[in-house]
């Protein structure tokens, strides 16, 4: 148990230095982990979350295919000739259409879709796309809060505990509500000197023809269906018994045989080293519960708050939040369900409402750290491909203010309604 935590404590200090490729030190970490003994090659495929690499991986190829149709481009010139370039309108159009998409297409895939927008806007309007990226990760974690697929914490728990979709909606769209209209004007006020924009540039977004923006008009006919039938499955993909990977990988697989780019071309597009990340930090943490630290972490909560209901329950909600932001909360909160179900059985107490705090400290705590959530680290592969990189530290700073704020909202809406 002692050398899970220190491959895995390591790691993260590592990846914190960004003196190497984040990628790289998970891999040393998950090679280390299995050579050392810490899990067996087996335990360690088992612990890969496989639905979720699935969906990453379709849905950059989705996302990369129709990219090259100028569809992108397009909303990207309509949504900034909205907001007419201005810093606070163009926080509520980004931000906002990010957070009304999360809920229903999944966190991940708002992401995959709508930064590859916000550069084009940010190269139109002359200023820099990092802020906009970062206000979408936000948002992009907090609206998937809402619904039952809008983040993988909530697939996982669903999974695990058979609540429907419209549990999740009545239970947690109102505390995303509140925490969206805090936690927006107050990314607009930190950003707002990055986001200014000569008026001439501004001139120039209203005066783009959007329409000459469609690069490959034939190509968008034969893809856009597809895209479309994509997104509308993940709508439905529980009620036919279909998994969001399966959905992302079909809807890939369709492009692929319709798009005239060489397999091999389109393949070298996919973002590998997010893939790889994946893969390797669901080992790390697969380390971690093989060898019982994750259960110590159950009885540690259980002794703290002994039979107290109320205390548990924002114990797990406050620990859930800061343990997702340095672990990534979709292998957490895998690794945190058989914890809920022992503290239930110690507390001989059923109540649903320990998952919507573990929903709500995993999702919300996802904003804390650049690894917290799969939008953000995919956001950040996109990101330093374009020539942007999102660094740690940068990141944290605005990312951890985000986290408290918006989990103290969830504390006290907890409080209020169900304790």
């Amino acid at each position: 148990m002692l050398l899970a935590v220190l491959i895995f404590v390591a790691a993260l200090a590592v990846i914190a230095s960004e003196r190497v490729h984040r990628t790289k030190v998970a891999l040393l970490a998950a090679t280390l982990a299995v050579l050392l003994g810490v899990l067996s090659q087996d335990q360690a495929i088992e612990s890969v979350d496989f639905n979720t690499i699935g969906l990453l991986a379709g849905m950059m190829v989705v996302v990369r295919q129709t990219e090259k149709t100028g569809l992108y481009d397009y909303i990207a010139i309509r949504a900034g000739q909205l907001s007419r370039g201005t810093p606070f309108r163009l926080v509520l159009a980004l931000g906002g259409i990010t957070a009304v998409l999360s809920p229903f297409l999944d966190n991940l895939t708002v992401i995959l879709l709508i930064v590859p927008i916000t550069f084009v806007i940010a190269d139109t309007l002359d200023i820099n796309p990092l802020p906009l990226v970062i206000i979408e990760v936000m948002a992009s974690n907090i609206g998937g809060t809402a619904t039952l697929i809008g983040d993988p914490p909530n697939i996982i728990i669903a999974g695990a505990t058979g609540l429907s979709f419209m549990d999740f909606i009545r239970n947690l769209t109102p505390i995303v509500v509140v925490a969206l209209v805090v936690v927006l004007p107050g990314l607009y006020l930190f950003y707002r000197r990055d986001l200014q924009a000569a008026p001439a540039k501004r001139d120039r977004l209203l005066a783009l023809d959007a329409r000459a923006s469609i690069r490959d008009s034939a190509l968008l006919r034969r893809l856009g269906p597809v895209l479309v039938g994509t997104l509308l499955a993940f709508f439905v993909h529980q009620a036919v018994g279909i998994e969001p990977a399966t959905v992302a990988l079909t809807g890939a697989t369709i492009m692929l045989l319709l798009s005239p780019q060489p397999i091999e071309d389109a393949l070298e597009e996919i973002e590998w080293s997010t893939l790889f990340f994946f893969v390797a930090l669901f080992v790390v943490v697969g380390g971690l519960e093989e060898q019982g630290a994750l259960e110590k972490v159950a009885i540690g909560i259980a002794d703290v708050t002994g039979d107290s209901f109320p205390a548990t329950v924002l114990a797990i909600t406050w620990v859930s939040a800061i343990a997702s932001a340095a672990v990534d909360n979709i292998p957490f909160t895998t690794a945190m369900i058989p914890v809920i179900q022992d503290i239930q059985e110690i507390q001989g107490n059923d109540s649903d409402t320990y998952w919507w705090a573990l929903a709500l400290g995993a999702d919300f705590g996802g904003n804390g750290t650049l690894i917290g959530a799969a939008a953000n680290v995919a956001a950040a592969g996109l990101s330093e491909r374009s020539g942007y990189p999102i660094s740690f530290f940068g990141f944290l700073k605005v990312g951890f203010a985000v986290m408290v704020t918006s989990v103290a909202l969830a504390s006290a809406y907890l409080a209020l309604f169900y304790l």
